[in-house]
């Protein structure tokens, strides 16, 4: 298998940093080019936080979907909303993987509150 080119950034909610790994592929880079931002996350389904990106992203090169593990950070095509998963879920067509949280673990504090705000930026662009 060959490893995939990922593009380091960090993710901050109030005083604390956690470091995300986008893969390098046309929806995670259309993300990351409105970088950086601050947004409201929301709890999905009680499963995932999610937002809605200032601007739809890119589908190029895109797969069916994906199955996203904890700590994935998706963008869900047809609704056009970014999810952070904190659980595990099923196959599902219009998943595109954008990158991997590194340290689900230590976000999972803030991940337990029904919404807060988090920044996205980039660390360096490759």
């Amino acid at each position: 298998m060959i490893p995939q080119t990922m593009i380091e950034g960090k993710i901050s909610v109030e005083q604390l940093i956690y470091q995300i790994n986008y893969y390098d592929n046309p929806t995670a880079r259309s993300f990351i080019k409105q970088m950086p931002f601050t947004v409201t996350l929301e709890d999905y389904a009680g499963m995932e936080k999610i937002f809605y990106p200032q601007q739809a992203l890119s589908k190029a090169k895109a797969p069916d979907g994906a199955q996203p593990r904890m700590g994935d950070l998706m963008y869900y095509a047809p609704w056009g909303d970014v999810a952070l998963f904190y659980k595990d879920f099923r196959f599902a067509n219009g998943l595109i993987p954008l990158g991997k949280v590194e340290d689900i673990d230590g976000l999972m504090d803030a991940l337990k509150l029904a919404s807060f705000q988090a920044t996205f930026e980039i660390n360096q662009i490759q």
